[in-house]
């Protein structure tokens, strides 16, 4: 693509997010999972006419895709990469300048920075604190950037019950760094990063709290991770 062509596509694609109500909708996908129109609508704080001629747009821009199920259509980000660029949009943010006001507000908060899903990894300070807790007993390595180690291929299949597929390199790699948006530090991203977030949420270490991102450790969660990664939630305030 020539240098005006790519520089015409790049200010189309920012014109997308310039939309304060536009860039609400994207962050609320960030979830992983389908909304409605309706629903994002009362999310955003728009009429729903509004919401979905925003939809179409993000739709024809590729950021968003829809399906259809019976008279319903659903709209989620476009792939996992749509989702890293969000993050990373959001953490060149950094941190926000104003405390969120009255106490629902700030208790949304504070379960988001604790613990969250990350599109379809986790992230907040239970995501960083796996990453840290797999770097320290050397499944992960950072050697040459982050890389899954032998000991750490064997305990995603042998302790966590994970398929060799997830280990294979495909289009997405195997394992990203994704800078934390609230930690301002690295949690596990790509392929493994997903497949972990789903096991645990399988084995109900982890459930969602709705609205929103936020997951919660359960106890039986607590009880898994120290044994599995030697990692103290109650310590690190998790739970």
């Amino acid at each position: 693509m020539a240098p005006a062509h790519r520089g015409e596509a790049l200010a189309n694609l920012a014109g997308l997010l310039a939309d304060r109500s536009r860039a609400a909708i994207c962050l609320a996908l960030l979830d992983g999972r389908a909304w409605t129109a309706m629903e994002l609508a009362g999310h955003v704080g728009v009429a729903a006419s509004t919401t979905t001629e925003h939809l179409n747009r993000l739709v024809a821009g590729g950021l968003l895709v829809e399906r259809r199920q019976g008279r319903h259509r659903y709209v989620e980000l476009a792939n996992p990469a749509t989702a890293t660029l969000l993050e990373d949009l959001v953490s060149w943010l950094g941190p926000l300048p104003e405390r969120p006001s009255g106490l629902r507000a700030v208790n949304a908060a504070v379960a988001t920075a604790r613990a969250r899903t990350c599109y379809d990894h986790l992230a907040g300070t239970l995501g960083v604190s796996i990453t840290d807790a797999m770097l320290g007993g050397g499944l992960l390595d950072t050697t040459a950037g982050l890389a899954l180690t032998a000991a750490g291929r064997g305990w995603l299949v042998d302790t966590m019950g994970l398929s060799e597929q997830v280990l294979r390199a495909g289009r997405r790699p195997v394992v990203r760094a994704c800078l934390d948006w609230t930690e301002r530090r690295s949690h596990l991203a790509g392929a493994v990063g997903a497949a972990l977030c789903a096991r645990l949420l399988e084995q109900d270490w982890i459930r969602r709290v709705q609205p929103g991102r936020a997951v919660r450790l359960t106890a039986a969660g607590v009880t898994g991770l120290h044994a599995t990664l030697g990692l103290d939630a109650r310590a690190l305030g998790l739970h």
